[in-house]
């Protein structure tokens, strides 16, 4: 099926309808203020006293991380807004897009557990996930930061295929470039799982099976000179707030494919706040600070939702035959310009 009949199909404009009546029902998750369902609402603990946030969780949205240029100045939609908003990106014009990713072939995605029945939209009035700057626009990148950019950029464009080793991280199954922190939505994949007892909170995301340990008993951290592809955390709890910093990333991570910037630096450092807000959703903020790759530190938040399991095991490397059938095809394109290039002599 093509885009644009899958677009034009009754379940799609059902789906789209589904989107307004949702809005229309003031089911909205909102952070302007406690989200939970009634007065008498109380944070649920574990039996050793902490918020209880263990469960499914999806931060699933088609909010961009930054604010799209046609609502520059505009921090929040009305429901009606919103409500046009959403029938625009999931019914465009051009080729289909899930947060400014374009998704060259449509699927049903309820057929394969990702879609609105397992997987539900969540979102407030925010125009951009990014909230500071007041611009939602990510911070100017540093000089050195542009110049990390540009030769990521040239790799991609020249040297991607020649080597396993010039792939992206992703397309290696070595780790997703969302799986956070900051954990951001993508087009799909976007569940996690979190388990904690009284010593530490383990965040298992659906995408790429990653899976972050979190000490909360205030152990020492590791040496400097040790980098991780996911750093290394250490959680609190401010009152009824899990607070995590995450530190000692290599500098591979280039998060998301929304951003334009190729990759942080070892300097990066990450802060994110879980908060229960209702019996089924919590709000997640975050905060990047890396001066060697931006002017000034940015802010986000994301309403997440609770969700139903299981989470499927997502097995990147099980029958992953994108890369060698990748690195074969590059070659015989260089066999085929070689052959070419003989020929006209």
């Amino acid at each position: 099926m093509t885009i644009e009949g899958a677009n034009d199909s009754a379940a799609m404009r059902g789906k789209r309808r589904r989107y307004a009546a949702v809005i229309a029902a003031g089911s909205l998750l909102t952070a302007a203020a406690p989200m939970a369902s009634g007065q008498d609402w109380q944070v649920p603990r574990t039996s050793w006293g902490d918020p209880d946030l263990s469960g499914y969780w999806t931060n699933r949205s088609l909010t961009r991380l930054e604010r799209p240029a046609e609502l520059s100045g505009k921090s929040f939609f009305t429901e009606d807004e919103l409500a046009a908003w959403l029938d625009k990106e999931m019914h465009p014009e051009g080729p289909a897009a899930i947060n400014g990713e374009v998704i060259a072939v449509h699927y049903d995605l309820d057929d394969y557990g990702l879609g609105d029945s397992q997987n539900p939209l969540v979102h407030n009035l925010r125009t951009s996930l990014i909230v500071d700057p007041p611009d939602g626009r990510l911070p100017a990148m540093t000089p050195e930061a542009q110049q990390r950019a540009a030769a990521y950029r040239y790799n991609l464009e020249h040297h991607q295929w020649d080597s396993a080793k010039n792939a992206p991280i992703s397309d290696r199954c070595i780790v997703w470039e969302s799986a956070g922190p900051p954990i951001v939505p993508r087009g799909y994949n976007n569940l996690f799982q979190i388990f904690q007892n009284e010593d530490y909170v383990v965040v298992v995301l659906e995408m790429n099976h990653d899976a972050r340990v979190i000490p909360l008993d205030g152990r020492a951290r590791i040496d400097d000179r040790i980098v991780q592809y996911l750093g290394d955390a250490r959680g609190h709890w401010d009152g009824d707030t899990l607070v995590v910093e995450t530190r000692n990333f290599n500098d591979q991570i280039h998060f998301d494919s929304q951003l334009k910037f190729s990759g942080t630096s070892e300097a990066l450092v990450v802060t994110e706040r879980f908060t229960l807000q209702g019996e089924d959703r919590f709000l997640y903020e975050f905060t990047v600070d890396d001066p060697k790759t931006w002017v000034r530190p940015w802010s986000g938040e994301v309403p997440v939702q609770r969700t139903e399991g299981p989470m499927f095991e997502f097995a990147c490397h099980e029958g992953n035959y994108g890369l060698a059938n990748t690195l074969s095809g590059a070659r015989a394109d260089e066999r085929k310009a070689q052959a070419t290039e003989e020929a006209a002599r």
